[in-house]
């Protein structure tokens, strides 16, 4: 009787297969890593390539591990939304009085638009800079935590960026209260773990 799972297992690609014989053993019927074996071995793939990849594969398991274990609570979240949203208040307030005084003149008509705009300038000054810099914000210095990407790498400006732009979704707030990684942490492929995570 053929094995049903034959025709899958030609479709998937070196990798696949063998981070299904390996890694991801315990997670498929035995049926399916005994096709993804004789795939393996129609293929001719030379053992050393696969204790390469096996070896890449448990590396980047232990590193998704090592994240996912070290994320923070939502408690840890929820310090984090006060405490940043007061830091950003404060430096909110201290760009509207420093340009309020500078140029009173010029936005005189323009009061509502200016505080709207000095809003979102120092919003995304406070977030991109404190996540670019350190890649934590005051809160997270205060948790001993910081932002990373899934991968636990260090994020770049661009993903920082879309973080802080995501972060403006209507009741994002409440996402991440319910879980671990909220939705801009979500959308923007980041986590914020403790620091301890290498």
């Amino acid at each position: 009787m053929e094995n049903k799972f034959k025709e899958v297992m030609s479709k998937r690609t070196d990798e696949e297969l063998i981070k299904i014989v390996t890694v991801d053993k315990d997670g498929y019927e035995p049926l399916a890593v005994e096709a993804a074996t004789k795939e393996i071995e129609l293929r001719e793939i030379d053992s050393s390539k696969v204790k390469i990849v096996e070896s890449e594969l448990f590396e980047k398991k232990e590193t998704q591990d090592s994240i996912d274990s070290n994320s923070v609570s939502p408690f840890a979240r929820a310090l984090h939304l006060i405490i940043d949203t007061i830091a950003y208040f404060i430096l909110t307030f201290i760009l509207s009085a420093t340009i309020g005084t500078l140029f009173a003149s010029v936005f005189e008509g323009l009061v509502d638009l200016f505080g709207y705009f000095i809003l979102i300038i120092s919003y995304f000054i406070y977030y991109v800079f404190m996540e670019v810099k350190f890649q934590k914000t005051l809160g997270k210095f205060i948790t001993q935590t910081k932002v990373v990407m899934h991968n636990g790498q260090k994020p770049l400006l661009t993903d920082i960026l879309t973080r802080t732009a995501y972060r403006l979704i209507p009741f994002d707030w409440i996402s991440y209260l319910i879980k671990r990684n909220g939705l801009h942490d979500y959308l923007s492929q980041t986590r914020v773990v403790k620091d301890n995570v290498k």
